[in-house]
């Protein structure tokens, strides 16, 4: 099953690309709520190269390596990338002024598929905070 997520950012394509590839940049925005924070982020841009960020809980009860490896790079478009046996799209689409990011992906099993939803959804709208308050 694919679960699609979708936000609007009020910044050019290339200012959202550039935050979504860039480790810097990753671990100001990659959290889904304020107790949660990225520690750690690389990225090596290119088909075939490999990505990782390290997601931890801001008390340090819990953590986890969210990592995978490019399979299409396609610069200030699209993003598609596998993780294990999973894979996602991530879209970048001029609209109006600025850019629609669409990132579709392939649901686990172990968590009901609303949470996952909201999950990435919660991700993405930091995001675009993010990408909006840097201009």
């Amino acid at each position: 099953m694919k679960i699609s997520v979708e936000s609007h950012v009020h910044a050019p394509v290339a200012a959202a690309w550039r935050a979504y590839t860039t480790p810097e940049d990753i671990l100001r925005w990659n959290a889904a709520s304020e107790d949660w924070h990225t520690t750690a982020s690389t990225v090596d841009l290119r088909e075939g190269g490999e990505f990782s960020s390290r997601m931890e809980a801001k008390d340090g009860s819990f953590g986890f390596d969210f990592a995978g490896t490019y399979t299409k790079v396609v610069p200030n478009e699209r993003l598609e990338f596998s993780f294990g046996d999973r894979a996602a799209v991530v879209e970048f689409a001029p609209a109006g002024e600025g850019v629609d990011v669409r990132v579709t992906f392939d649901a686990e099993t172990e968590n009901p598929v609303e949470m996952q939803r909201q999950g990435w959804q919660a991700i993405l709208d930091n995001f675009a905070r993010y990408v909006e308050g840097k201009g």
